[in-house]
């Protein structure tokens, strides 16, 4: 097996960052719940993986101590396939390290940034 990264974010509602990360294509790996409330989730978007753990709290701050960056194909497409209503810090543009990519804000203050390879 090669080895691999998962960041875990804290998060103060497991549902309610299922919810917005299912909404921009992620999907549900597993989840962890005690006493009716749901604890842990591990969430899937290709080959990549984000766990949350309860715990953490939402921020207003412009930037939070980790973001999330997925290498992806199609970005415009993706972005054109928003649903309406999300925190988008930063349109699709290209960047001077040769990548197309857009920035969103979840549901806790994230940065989620989808790049694109740019043609050489």
């Amino acid at each position: 097996m090669m080895p691999t990264l998962t960041p875990m974010l804290q998060v103060p509602d497991i549902a309610a960052s299922i919810a917005w990360y299912t909404a921009v294509g992620f999907e549900v790996l597993g989840t962890n719940e005690e006493d009716g409330e749901l604890k842990w989730a591990l969430l899937g978007y290709g080959e990549g993986r984000v766990m949350f753990n309860i715990g953490g709290h939402a921020a207003t701050a412009a930037r939070r101590d980790a973001d999330l960056y997925l290498e992806v194909e199609g970005v415009d497409a993706l972005f054109a396939a928003l649903p309406p209503g999300l925190d988008v810090f930063e349109a699709p543009h290209d960047t001077f390290y040769g990548m197309r990519e857009f920035i969103l804000r979840d549901n806790n203050g994230f940065w989620l940034t989808f790049g694109e390879r740019l043609a050489r």
